[in-house]
């Protein structure tokens, strides 16, 4: 079942540009326990502790490997100008100043700023809202952001939403 964004996820929607996105213009800051360079530079594999950080957005996770565009220098620069996707697996954590994302893995596709997150249970919290299924898509560059259920698990085939007014006596 494939769902297009109802309440939490149309917040999602509005702020996605904004929010769980990364973008290539500007500079990305990667860190890891162990680098490992491959294909003359074209690939790398970060594991352990790993982090990329642009601007208020966190991704980390346990291993990370980075694509860049063939043709490119990846020594020439430190945006993300010459990256084309990023791959992510192993505890994914997404976070923006309003919005988290966990999952077990995840993919980044730099150009076309689409950030998929997939794993036994995908959760997007913002808030005290929280959505719930297996496979998160958000494309930033016009906010759409889908959500997938889990197929064959605990809540039977469907996307879970806990939605929370806001309280509108607080000042």
């Amino acid at each position: 079942m494939l769902i297009a964004a109802v309440p939490l996820a149309a917040t999602a929607q509005q702020r996605a540009r904004e929010s769980l996105n990364f973008q290539s213009d500007k500079p990305l800051e990667i860190q890891g326990d162990r680098l490992e360079v491959l294909e003359e530079g074209r690939v790398n594999v970060l594991t352990g502790n790993v982090s990329v950080v642009q601007g208020p957005n966190l991704l980390r996770s346990a291993k990370m490997t980075v694509y860049f565009a063939s043709g490119s220098n990846p020594r020439e620069s430190t945006t993300g100008n010459n990256i084309e996707r990023i791959e992510v697996e192993g505890g994914v954590y997404v976070k923006s100043e309003k919005q988290v994302a966990t999952g077990d893995r995840g993919t980044y596709n730099m150009n076309t700023e689409v950030l998929e997150l997939s794993g036994k249970e995908v959760v997007l919290t913002e808030g005290e809202n929280v959505i719930v299924g297996c496979k998160l898509v958000i494309r930033g560059r016009n906010g759409q952001a889908t959500l997938e259920s889990c197929k064959n698990n605990a809540t039977g085939g469907r996307v879970k939403m806990l939605i929370t007014p806001p309280d509108r006596n607080a000042q």
